[in-house]
């Protein structure tokens, strides 16, 4: 039985923690980018997708306060959907939604730490150490001690805020964001005509996501039937507020054009502009890079233990050993953690290979599940109209109009992937993951529970 190591503020502390991270960082000119430069645009496609999130999130909360077993959605999908539509969903988070977003967020790790040792001639080989690096260290801490991967959660949220406040803060202070906004205002009917920047809702999906991970630990949530509920409809808006400031800063202070001719390296040079120092904006990007890392450590607080909820079910191959624990270790399931632990490697190794042949010239690996993944939450959603037509759900606001404002959303989310020149290969690539998954359920439906 899991130990219950976490209460409210970490699993806020996750999801806030998972979302902020690089995302906001390197998305950000991506974003503005879709919208042609129109930064109230770009306020608006956050909106959109903070609302989706929001939106789903208290739809999958009413499936959270229903059970408090182990597993997260791979739990949703079994006891409310069926085991077969769990096999699924356990799948395609274990070998490759979780294990590629991770990977990225490493590699991406890496690109900042590079620029805070001033390493002028790091190449993508030199990110992918440096990711390794950061995973190995991460996941040893993590199978060491739950509580040390808990403390570096919650130090990381904080910290990772301090930027994006203070660029938030100073950006409004020091720019002129009314001259901005006013200018984005007077182009925005004929920048949002031309529908170009429905593309953005892939980059700001990136930017968003991760906040269903945290349910993945439902099971070691204290009390956990109130706390992730909570957690999973505050986290969302604070995480939109905090968002739309930093955005609005920074591109009122540097000013959009520096925005997108800087990309990456944005909060850097604003740093450097702000303190006119260079060791003042290495220490902001000492903060940036925590925030990062913050992100990594939530993924991996996530991933480890899905093996471990699978094979609990028989759901993958070899599953009375990826269902020990260790005892010494808090009940910690090695074999599940070290499992995950070689899969974010490999992902991180496909990931260098891709970028360095440029095979994903406008994106990564990671958008390749992500997008798909809003699709697979509608049949959470459904589940939960259902749980409405059978009366477990009393108002009609929670069962009916919120879930399907989250169908809507997920939808919104999804055109995003569609209009990507990679659609088609993502979609193939989905298809692969859910294939096998359903052909490994029907020839193990007996043993699997």
């Amino acid at each position: 039985m899991q130990k219950r190591n976490y209460g409210l503020f970490t699993a806020i502390a996750m999801i806030v923690g998972i979302v902020i991270g690089s995302g906001i960082f390197f998305k950000a000119d991506d974003i503005l980018n879709y919208a042609d430069g129109n930064v109230l645009l770009g306020v608006l496609i956050f909106v959109i997708a903070a609302v989706a999130i929001i939106f789903g999130s208290l739809t999958i909360s009413q499936l959270a306060t229903r059970t408090d077993k182990p597993g997260g959605l791979i739990t949703y999908a079994e006891e409310f959907v069926g085991i077969g539509t769990a096999t699924v969903f356990g799948w395609f988070q274990t070998f490759l939604y979780l294990p590629t977003l991770g990977a990225v967020v490493a590699w991406v790790s890496g690109i900042y730490i590079a620029n805070l040792f001033g390493i002028a001639d790091a190449t993508v080989s030199t990110y992918t150490l440096i990711g390794f690096i950061a995973l190995t260290v991460l996941y040893f801490f993590n199978i060491l001690s739950a509580k040390l991967g808990g403390l570096f959660q919650n130090a990381s949220m904080v910290i990772k805020l301090i930027p994006l406040i203070l660029f938030a803060i100073l950006g409004l202070a020091f720019g002129d964001p009314a001259t901005t906004l006013g200018e984005s205002a007077g182009t925005f009917a004929k920048t949002a005509g031309t529908l170009a920047w429905v593309g953005a809702f892939g980059p700001v999906a990136f930017s968003f996501d991760g906040w269903i991970v945290s349910t993945s630990i439902c099971h070691e949530i204290k009390n956990s039937k109130k706390n992730l509920p909570i957690a999973l409809s505050i986290a969302p808006i604070v995480i939109l507020l905090i968002y739309v400031a930093y955005f609005v800063g920074i591109s009122a202070y540097l000013g959009t054009d520096a925005v997108l001719q800087h990309g990456d390296n944005a909060v850097y040079v604003a740093a450097e502009n702000i303190f006119n120092s260079a060791m003042a904006a290495k220490v902001v990007l000492v903060a940036v890079i925590i925030s990062v890392l913050g992100t990594v450590n939530g993924l991996v607080l996530g991933l480890i233990r899905m093996p471990y909820a699978m094979s609990l079910r028989k759901m993958m191959p070899a599953s009375d050993k990826f269902s020990k624990e260790t005892e010494k270790l808090g009940g910690m399931p090695v074999n599940s953690a070290l499992l995950a632990y070689g899969l974010s490697v490999f992902y991180l190794l496909v990931h260098h290979f891709i970028t360095d042949k440029a095979i994903f010239p406008s994106g990564d690996i990671s958008e390749i599940s992500i997008s798909m993944l809003y699709i697979l939450y509608i049949i959470l959603y459904v589940a939960v109209i259902k749980l409405y037509k059978k009366g477990e759900i009393k108002s009609p606001v929670t069962g009916i109009v919120i879930p399907v404002l989250a169908m809507i959303g997920s939808l919104i989310i999804f055109s995003g992937a569609v209009t990507s020149p990679m659609f088609i290969v993502y979609i193939a690539i989905c298809a692969v993951f859910i294939g096998f998954s359903y052909l490994y359920y029907r020839k193990n439906k007996d043993i699997i529970k």
